[in-house]
């Protein structure tokens, strides 16, 4: 096929026009075009007046060469896509099989990949499955009470699950991961377009069904998941893994062999990161970024974005914004949630956590993103390798007394003066009442005394450079909440050539392990780790897995 980059087309084109611009630039007929497909599409609005889309598209017509020789342009040429190839499989011996730790994306993908040929995965999570855990979740937005183990942070489908759903990732990928990831979404039920978007998102709405999909596939495959299963422990025999230690529901204990597990465990695993330190495991404390959701109005952002004409027109509006002080510190939107909501994302007692979240149709009236600072080891004290934890839930648990057990909100105006708010204020931008939209019980708190010092000169700095960017940003009626900590995680887990960790047997995979930072990341690291298995190891039976895995876990 023949690839057209950088065909700009108004938001309010029709598939002729488009069908149209291609046939002039390859200088064909639109009747010579056999079919086409988007390759990606995003939104120009450098110009207000002239906002557009920008296509890549992939085009079929006869006597391909013949057009390639006549098109001199440098937007037009010849489309060249690398397939995905999974490993021939390895030659040893897989006795048991391998194990993934955590359903998140990273541990749901290496699963998904490993069932898919052949080395019927059990997959271990602490938490309960995808819809289960929704009704928990909810439960706990109504009535504050949390589970520890069924939350917006553990559960089916990680910690993601509960987010926008981005899609979009920095990872450079050579190998073709990142359109398998997509397409294996696509699949189990999420929108065709997010193959072609710039910046594709599911919505955490559409992301469940399609997550217990990919289980029901898994599981069909011939891997098998055990849910409320925490693993305790980790034994190792002449150097190398032999088998897991798990509790099940029920405070159930029982012995799971296995010469292969894979760590996926997400960010918020504090108690696994213990166990692993414990055990001589490599770790290393790394930097990390905390912050405040804040929210302003969806259309506001809209027409900062698109101007007043084409934000009619076009879907919810995101954005990015950074910014580098003179202090040495970062400032950054992170995980922005157009026409979203702010969640409490808490999974341990006595402790806050905020995180964002949107629906597919990202039609809700606020836009929401954490504004984080870059925070690094020697902010943490200490010489422990999970000092950055540590970090984190003094934050948590100061946001959680501030807030009397609720998430804790001030108004930004309020937040710079260091003064309680009172009542939600009213945006210039809309002239009406501006109330958070949260899930969770929330309140008016005292957030100007969570951060240390610099942290909190360095928040409302970037909050001031961003309003250059984004007018109103730094309104004083915008809505804070906090806190955010769990952007990434505060450790990584070492790991060699082959990605196992200093205990072999154990592959470190994904944002928990600190070699990712977001759902494609994450998918993506756990298929290198899923080729990593296979590549070493022999795939086996069901009927292998029916008589090891099961039995084991019945005693």
């Amino acid at each position: 096929m023949i690839r057209i980059q950088q065909l700009k087309l108004p938001i309010t084109h029709t598939e002729e026009q488009l069908k149209k611009k291609m046939a002039k630039m390859l200088r064909i007929s639109p009747e010579d075009i056999l079919r086409y497909q988007i390759r990606k599409q995003s939104v120009d609005a450098r110009r207000k007046q002239e906002v557009s889309f920008v296509y890549t598209v992939d085009v079929a017509v006869e006597k391909e060469a013949a057009v390639l020789r006549r098109v001199k342009s440098s937007q037009v040429s010849l489309a060249k896509e690398v397939p995905y190839q999974f490993p021939e499989e390895g030659e040893k011996e897989l006795r048991h099989p391998p194990v993934v730790i955590g359903s998140g994306p990273a541990g749901l993908f290496c699963a998904y990949l490993l069932a898919e040929h052949g080395y019927c995965p059990v997959i271990l999570e602490r938490g309960k499955p995808v819809e289960e855990r929704t009704r928990d979740v909810e439960r706990f937005w109504q009535d504050n009470v949390l589970d520890v183990r069924s939350n917006v942070q553990f559960g089916e489908g990680g910690a993601g699950t509960f987010s926008d759903g981005k899609l979009n990732t920095l990872v450079k990928d050579v190998k073709g991961r990142n359109r398998k990831v997509l397409e294996i979404f696509i699949r189990h039920g999420a929108p065709e377009s997010i193959a072609y978007q710039n910046k594709p998102h599911i919505g955490t709405d559409i992301l469940k069904d399609v997550i217990a999909d990919m289980r029901r596939q898994i599981e069909e495959w011939g891997g098998a998941y055990l849910f409320e299963t925490c693993v305790t422990g980790l034994e190792f025999t002449d150097g190398r893994l032999s088998a897991l230690e798990c509790e099940g529901q029920g405070e159930r204990h029982f012995r799971l062999e296995a010469e292969a597990a894979v760590l996926a465990i997400g960010h918020s695993a504090r108690d696994t990161f213990e166990m692993l330190l414990e055990k001589g495991f490599e770790m290393e404390a790394k930097s990390f970024a905390v912050g405040l959701r804040v929210e302003h109005p969806q259309s506001m952002i809209d027409e900062a974005q698109y101007g007043k004409e084409a934000a009619a027109l076009l879907p919810a509006a995101p954005y990015k914004l950074t910014a580098n002080l003179e202090n040495g510190r970062s400032v950054y939107s992170f995980c922005m949630c157009p026409g979203g909501f702010v969640v409490n994302a808490s999974s341990e007692e006595k402790r806050i956590a905020v995180n964002g979240m949107s629906y597919s149709e990202r039609d809700g009236a606020n836009a929401n993103s954490a504004i984080i600072v870059s925070v690094t080891p020697e902010d943490f004290g200490g010489d422990s390798p999970l000092s950055g934890v540590a970090f984190q839930r003094r934050l948590e648990e100061k946001a959680y007394q501030l807030g009397n057990g609720c998430v804790p909100q001030q108004l930004f105006g309020d937040f710079e003066k260091g003064r309680v708010s009172e009542e939600y204020g009213n945006f210039i931008f809309e002239n009406t009442a501006f109330p958070s939209a949260i899930k969770g019980r929330h309140r008016f708190a005292p957030l100007h005394q969570l951060f240390p010092e610099e942290i909190t000169a360095s928040f409302i700095q970037g909050m001031r450079l961003f309003a250059r960017h984004i007018p109103g940003f730094d309104h004083p009626d915008a809505i804070l909440s906090g806190v955010e900590s769990r952007t990434s995680s505060p450790v990584r887990i070492p790991r060699d050539e082959n990605l196992e960790s200093s205990q072999k047997g154990v592959y470190p995979c994904g944002e928990g392990a600190g070699y990712a930072g977001g759902i494609m990341s994450a998918a993506m690291d756990g298929m290198k780790v899923a080729e990593a298995i296979a590549a070493k190891y022999s795939s086996i039976s069901a009927k292998c897995y029916r008589t090891n895995a099961q039995n084991e876990c019945a005693e």
